[in-house]
């Protein structure tokens, strides 16, 4: 039983006449009966009945009626709401990020919710690897996060700018104003330092296990917020990537001097997975507003 079929018997159950309702279908009159014929040898029962005076819907053929016409209802509607969502008037996103990209991804929330408030935005923010756990199990459309230090087989990373791992101190800390820091000097300020499980941290860890140097951590906060908030009110010095704190008034990030520093921002999706059009916007919004956070970062360490 077809849509297509449930419309023709739905315009002869309206005009009771086989020749008018084929000319409002714009098929032959032969198309019309052959298609009812293979309506009710399917349903095992006659529809209508046909004689010298006319057509008369059987008991069956009532029944089907309100049934019919909610059936083709519902295909319509959906079909709607599948146009709806090619144009993205309307659907959810569930989206995973890091705590490291908050700045870049609350700019690119804001411009998608004015330009597409149909959408509905569900956002987890958690580590990489819980969030790479869920994308697995298809619970994500897609997570924004750095690159990881080992890359999983089911899962395609794609870059979105290179940052690089800084200091993060305030505008009054004796860092502020130089071009970099090493780790040698580095090992002499009290950190306050994102917890383990973070890739900032894991990025640090894995940069700086080979070296002899003993940092003095004071504080781990699994919130970047917190950290940042730390930060401003104290002397102590975080590490964090460069875009974290673009936008943040009242801190500055100093690029460490170790090439190991460098950390891949990245979009991260299933292997073959279809990307639907909400998703692809969104992240194209992403990626424009990251080419200018990246600039900004670049343009204030130029300036310094």
């Amino acid at each position: 039983m077809g849509i297509r079929q449930l419309k023709y018997f739905l315009k002869v159950a309206e005009t009771l006449n086989f020749s008018e309702a084929s000319r409002q279908l714009f098929i032959t009159q032969s198309t019309l009966s052959q298609q009812i014929l293979h309506l009710e040898q399917e349903i095992g029962v006659l529809l209508f009945e046909r004689n010298s005076h006319g057509v008369y819907l059987t008991e069956t053929g009532s029944e089907l009626v309100p049934y019919a016409r909610k059936a083709i209802a519902a295909a319509e509607a959906c079909m709607e709401h599948i146009q709806d969502l090619k144009q993205m008037l309307t659907g959810t996103l569930n989206i995973g990020v890091t705590y490291s990209f908050s700045s870049i991804m609350s700019e690119t929330m804001f411009e998608y919710m004015k330009a597409y408030p149909g959408m509905q935005l569900n956002i987890c923010y958690k580590t990489m690897e819980e969030l790479l756990v869920k994308l697995k199990r298809r619970e994500l459309d897609f997570v924004l996060a750095f690159r990881p230090i080992k890359q999983d087989r089911e899962i395609e990373s794609r870059l979105i700018f290179s940052n690089r791992l800084a200091a993060i101190v305030a505008n009054d800390h004796p860092l502020a104003k130089q071009r970099s820091v090493s780790l040698s000097e580095l090992s002499t300020y009290n950190l306050i330092m994102p917890a383990r499980g973070l890739q900032a941290r894991n990025a640090f860890d894995n940069m700086t296990q080979n070296k002899e140097f003993d940092f003095n951590i004071k504080v781990e906060i699994n919130n970047v917020d917190l950290i940042l908030n730390l930060v401003h009110k104290t002397h102590y010095v975080s590490v964090l990537a460069q875009s974290t704190v673009v936008h943040e008034d009242g801190l500055v990030a100093v690029p460490i001097e170790v090439e190991e520093s460098e950390m891949d921002g990245c979009i991260h999706m299933l292997k073959d997975a279809y990307i639907k059009n909400s998703a692809q916007e969104f992240i194209r919004m992403f990626c424009q507003n990251a080419s200018i956070f990246t600039s900004i970062a670049l343009k204030d360490l130029l300036e310094r």
